[in-house]
């Protein structure tokens, strides 16, 4: 009877750890690391193939398409740099380029592109999601912690909007497979320290910002992006068919990458960019990156540790 009380003396205490290291896995799987843009990462918008804006639209931050050409940027009115390895436009505050332009900026935008195109994949891979279908697809009123959330369908924000709350390092990954559609005068809002930078929109779909609405994030769309009059953007717009822009503003949220080889040069002139389009190849990964998740925790096995562990108790008693 002693040599059995030691042996559950001994067991137990060893169940309880496992059922602890158990949960605390559990916890940690719920934690996403950043989608990682690479270089495509120094531009607040890129496109594959264009980019327009009609009324006073403002950007903060460089733009470029890929594989089309300057004159796929429309309503900017160009200045060419006098190196032609970039343009500049009064409504930009930053640098625009296209594949057309002076090397090296061909290549550049041509990786630029790839990383794109990785990054989205990455997002759409990842796995064992926090929620699926939350809301059935409308998430308008909810507030949503950090994690991964994935929709077999379009994702609506109606006017009363989504608060996304956590802390500054906490990552958001939306998977729509889909639109994601924002209403008219729909806000996210981020609160308890949430950053932009660290919020991902996977859209297979198109993404439509209503009029007036207030977005925060980067969007990895699969087709259009299309932002309405008077929309707000504090994140990134990163389409692999066009972006059309209405009076809007957009802003780069602070840096998720280290910036990398854009070209730069400081000289200007007054000639405007023209040019035939080219279209470089652009290299496509459909292998999603790591995302380093511990494995998640087993609720069939937390049951089975707590269920030998009560047998064990019992049997000393």
């Amino acid at each position: 009877m002693n040599k059995e009380s030691n042996i559950c003396k001994n067991i137990i205490p060893v169940l309880l750890s496992l059922l602890i290291l158990a949960l605390a896995a559990g916890t940690a799987s719920a934690a996403q690391a950043p989608v990682d843009l690479g270089t495509a990462g120094n531009f607040v918008i890129m496109s594959k193939t264009g980019i327009s804006t009609t009324g006073t639209t403002s950007i903060v931050g460089d733009i470029g398409v890929s594989p089309a050409a300057g004159s796929y940027i429309t309503g900017f009115s160009l200045i060419a740099d006098a190196s032609n390895k970039f343009s500049t436009s009064s409504l930009v505050t930053g640098k625009v380029y296209a594949a057309n332009y002076a090397p090296p900026t061909p290549s550049t935008m041509t990786t630029a592109v790839s990383d794109m195109q990785t990054a989205y994949n990455d997002a759409a891979g990842r796995t064992s999601p926090t929620e699926t279908e939350k809301g059935a697809g409308n998430i308008g009123g909810m507030t949503l912690t950090p994690g991964l959330y994935k929709w077999g369908t379009g994702v609506k924000i109606p006017v009363g909007g989504v608060t996304l709350s956590g802390n500054a390092n906490d990552v958001w990954i939306f998977q729509i497979a889909q639109d994601l559609t924002v209403d008219n005068g729909a806000k996210v809002t981020l609160s308890g320290g949430a950053q932009a930078k660290n919020i991902f929109w996977q859209v297979a779909g198109q993404t439509t910002l209503g009029t007036t609405s207030d977005f925060k994030g980067i969007i990895l769309s699969k087709t259009l992006i299309s932002m309405n009059t008077g929309a707000t953007l504090n994140g990134r717009a990163l389409a692999q068919t066009a972006v059309t822009l209405n009076a809007n503003a957009i802003t780069a949220p602070s840096s998720s990458v280290t910036p990398t080889n854009t070209p730069t040069v400081t000289s200007t002139t007054t000639g405007v960019v023209t040019g035939t389009q080219t279209n470089p190849a652009v290299t496509s990964t459909s292998a999603p990156a790591p995302t380093n998740k511990v494995p998640g925790f087993d609720f069939t096995l937390g049951i089975a540790l707590l269920s030998v562990t009560y047998l064990f108790g019992k049997k000393r008693r």
